[in-house]
């Protein structure tokens, strides 16, 4: 084997071994001596002032640390605990100020209710023991003491989903599948462990009279019928699962391997290839750090109250001699010209510093309430270059301007712009750590020194960077990007469009821009130019036509706005910018506005990689959160626009189908992976979000702790309230919208020159299905691809097996089916086989169970898919002994019998 190969094998071992992981970007939490500290559970502005709020959260994480430290058999407890405080909330002499908390950043947020109402649920980007984002409370939840009977002690919840944030763990239990017929031959409810007690019963009401019933068995399946739920026992033996029912006093324990159900259809096993949430948990970071404690005494959680204050934020702008090329002091003027006009809220404090040699003040801390402070700022931004570059001076005159609110750089912002190198900036980082306070960084072209981002990371900023690529439209993105971080979205600029192109002389740059119902306050209409102003036209839904004098125009920034007075009209605006130059010119459109009700929040989206760096051949994955509020929004089509230094940009639709890098289907997070990484240094990543039609319809959130439907004590079914109805399905429609938001700057490294070898297998494929449909065995899935989760795998190998482990444990080795006559489709198609399999008697209890690997033009295989069961089970007929059944039809007979005499003594 020659000393090339060996190294694209080496690569491609490493390559089998990794998965794209997904960080948590800027969490405060940390672990030290087996406790977390520094957790951040932020309340949202909309909910009203209540002071057993934090009384219920102090009570709830109290209780949760020692109940936590016996789920983990003594490893982890909590220590510290900050709680943040909205500043729609009165002041009070107990509350601090926050330094880099913030609510976006939070691990717990107390948040209105999503479409799965008062379900406490985790949002999860990433796979099988990765983190995840935030865990969502409901104000409800936490003071309605009603709802313990539903879900249990808040403090079993929290550690329910504290699994799901920390250690990347998935349900045991599945709403959409509750019941499956095992290996034994048995319908079972989909749970862990499989020795927890319980029955299977069906709610029956008539009127407002309910009862629960034994549960029938579908002839055509023979599963138990639709709406039949597994009532447990709260009288136990077992103590696991946490991640299934942690509602039951003696649950306090994880499924180990001991205990693990791997024939459960949840998430946990497709997700996690079959093993235990214990076993998940223990590879974790945090386990791998610690031992179990020997003295289990441990202290009691502390808490810190943090009141937010108003955004206070200076903008520190390069104007050093490089600035002067490419047009980047203008491009700075017209970016920064939006963020001061449109994008940063009413109430914030902003300043203006510029350095070169050494920093200036352009503007101390103006508030913002109308038009007139917008305007003062807008006309103190540079517009002249020269000198070096002192990057260190610009964040020290930052800080100076910042303190002027309150005396503290605590909790306040920088946004640094630059496009030069300093060989000093590592200076101020000491400086920098101490300050409390959040650096925003955007880098410009390719000299911007390297060192940049660290000032983002140590402070938990946002990392952008822009080109000099003039339509690109990257600089006015990064700084429409830079929201407040308080979670009052209602207030949030919301961008709508942002389009940019080389139009040629006497031709127009057309389309359609959506208002709809959830946005339209604050609505600007801003054109770009790179030579000289387009003719403009504007048509809003009821036909008005505004034109270029219409538009207030500057030509130092080389943009037009239009700012719809009010709220704008809802529906199709049509644009039309015409290049009348005789030579050609860059032309762009950039729409942003606001929420149209502060009572109805607007769609959004969030978008961003896996992790800020990267070193290749490791895969990324780009992720983007569509949401109405706290609820998915499904059905939108979603493209991310990525762009690296050396101006290759690429575009790639990002995907909800639960397949690739997509780990739960119809959740609102839309992903890919990222594998064309065309060159070292930093990309930006943008994304454009489309619903057209009434394609697109809010959705409940997938995960939430499990609603117990009623439990049995001493032998009687006690029943809680059915789960109540959060909204109609006509309410779930959406119209027309479109999106655009930036996701940030991310940094590649290692990529060799030349072309770049075929290192990347086919994606394991998570959604196989099987059924048997009148004596045939019939197969569905997702397409998987060539490299991962894009192209076209080469052919597939489909094996069976009767014993379900076995399978797992030994594919090569099972059964093969000849699949030779299905050619793959391309990654993300649905994928159908079905076939009459030789020397097997299909029969009443058949049992098969199947499994799936493709396989690339290179001979990559993919690993083994998820365990697809295909089952025959007909239930017993009535008439030969099937309790069920007897039960009902013996009273019906009776009630016959008795209809007989009845008519017969009505005729004597």
């Amino acid at each position: 084997m020659n000393t090339m190969k060996m190294g694209f094998l080496l690569v491609f071992s490493l390559i089998m071994t990794f998965q794209s992981i997904y960080s948590v970007k800027h969490s405060l939490v940390q672990l030290k001596n087996n406790g977390y500290e520094d957790i951040v559970i932020a309340i949202s502005p909309n909910i009203p002032e209540d002071g057993k709020i934090i009384e219920r959260i102090k009570s709830m994480v109290t209780a949760a640390s020692p109940y936590m430290l016996q789920a983990t058999k003594n490893r982890v407890f909590i220590r510290s605990t900050n709680i943040l405080i909205p500043n729609t909330w009165a002041e009070n002499s107990k509350y601090g100020r926050p330094k880099r908390e913030s609510y976006d950043k939070a691990d717990v947020i107390i948040a209105d209710p999503s479409l799965l109402g008062d379900d406490p649920y985790t949002v999860q980007y990433g796979g099988c023991g990765e983190p995840g984002k935030y865990i969502h409370l409901t104000p409800n939840f936490l003071l309605n003491d009603k709802l313990l009977q539903h879900y249990g002690a808040r403090e079993r919840v929290f550690v329910h989903e504290w699994a799901h944030l920390r250690w990347g763990v998935f349900d045991e239990y599945n709403y959409n599948e509750p019941y499956y017929f095992s290996g034994e031959r048995k319908n079972e409810a989909t749970r862990c462990p499989l020795k927890l007690k319980g029955t299977n019963k069906i709610r029956v009401c008539k009127g407002i009279s309910c009862s629960f019933e034994d549960c029938r068995l579908d002839p055509k399946t023979g599963s138990y019928e639709e709406g039949c739920e597994f009532i447990p026992d709260v009288s136990q033996s077992a103590k696991e699962s946490i991640m299934f029912l942690q509602t039951l006093d003696n649950v306090r324990e994880f499924c180990d391997k001991s205990a693990h159900n791997p024939e459960a259809p949840n998430q946990q096993n497709r997700l996690c290839n079959y093993q235990s949430t214990w076993d998940v948990i223990m590879k974790s970071s945090d386990m791998a750090s610690t031992v179990p404690l020997e003295d289990t005494n441990i202290p009691v959680p502390t808490f810190s109250l943090l009141h937010y204050k108003d955004r206070v934020v200076t903008l520190v702008l390069d104007v050093s001699g490089s600035m002067a090329g490419s047009e980047r002091i203008t491009r700075l003027y017209q970016a920064a010209e939006v963020f001061i006009m449109q994008i940063v809220e009413s109430g914030s404090h902003v300043g203006i510093v510029t350095f070169s040699n050494s920093a200036t003040i352009k503007s101390n801390l103006i508030k913002i309430t109308n038009t007139l402070q917008r305007q003062r700022l807008k006309e103190l931004l540079p517009t002249e270059a020269n000198g070096g570059t002192n990057i260190c001076s610009g964040v020290q005159i930052g800080f100076k301007v910042n303190r002027e609110y309150d005396n503290s750089t605590h909790g306040t912002e920088l946004v640094i712009l630059t496009d030069g190198e300093d060989s000093g900036i590592s200076s101020c980082f000491g400086e920098v750590e101490a300050s409390g306070s959040i650096i925003h960084t955007l880098a410009l072209g390719l000299n911007a020194d390297k060192a940049l981002e660290q000032l983002a990371v140590m402070t938990g900023g946002l990392t952008l960077y822009a080109s000099d690529v003039v339509d690109a439209n990257g600089l006015i993105d990064s700084f429409s990007g830079i929201i407040s971080n308080s979670g009052n979205i209602t207030q949030q600029s919301v961008q709508i469009e942002s389009t940019s192109t080389t139009i040629e002389s006497q031709k127009c740059l057309e389309g359609t821009i959506t208002i709809d119902k959830t946005v339209g306050n604050d609505t600007s209409f801003l054109v770009t130019w790179e030579k000289t102003l387009a003719s403009i036209s504007l048509q809003d839904p009821t036909g008005i036509i505004y034109q270029s004098n219409q538009f207030v125009s500057d030509q130092t920034s080389k943009s037009a706005r239009l700012t719809i007075p009010g709220t704008a009209e809802r529906g199709s605006w049509k644009y039309s910018l015409c290049n009348t130059e005789v030579v050609e010119q860059v032309l762009g459109l950039t729409v942003s506005s606001r929420a149209a009700d502060a009572n109805v929040p607007p769609i959004t989206v969030d978008t961003q990689m896996n992790d800020d760096t990267n070193a290749y051949p490791h895969p990324m994955t780009v992720y983007a959160f569509v949401k109405q509020g706290h609820s998915p929004v499904l059905g939108a089509n979603v493209t991310a626009i990525i762009e690296p230094q050396n101006g290759n940009v690429q575009t790639m639709q990002l995907m909800d189908n639960g397949a690739g890098a997509d780990i739960i289907k119809n959740d609102g997070i839309y992903s890919k992976y990222f594998l064309s990484q065309s060159g070292n240094g930093r990309y930006s990543l943008k994304v454009r979000v489309e619903s057209k039609g009434r394609d697109s319809k809010l959705a409940k959130p997938n995960n939430g702790a499990y609603y117990i439907p009623a439990y049995i004590r001493n032998g009687s079914i006690i029943a809680n309230p059915p789960k109540p109805s959060v909204i109609t399905e006509d309410q779930l429609s959406l119209e027309q919208f479109t999106r655009t938001a930036s996701g940030g700057a991310f940094i590649v490294s290692g990529v060799p020159s030349g072309p770049l070898p075929d290192i990347y297998k086919p994606e394991k494929i998570k959604d196989l299905d099987a059924k048997i449909i009148e004596k045939r065995i019939v197969l569905s899935w997702t397409a998987t691809g060539d490299d991962m989760d894009q192209g076209t795998a080469s052919r597939y190998d489909l094996r069976m097996s009767y014993n379900f482990q076995e399978l797992i444990d030994n594919f090569e080795t099972a059964t093969q089916v000849n699949i030779s006559s299905l050619t793959p489709k391309p990654a993300g198609s649905n994928e159908a086989f079905d076939f009459i399999p030789e020397n097997i008697v299909i029969e009443n209890g058949t049992i098969i169970y199947y499994a799936l690997v493709a396989i690339d033009k290179v001979y990559y295989k993919s690993d083994v898919s998820n365990l697809a069961r295909a089952t025959l089970f007909v239930p017993p007929s009535p008439n030969i002994g099937s309790d069920i059944f007897m039960k009902r039809n013996t009273i019906l007979l009776i009630l016959m019998a008795w209809l007989t005499v009845l008519i017969t003594l009505f005729d004597l």
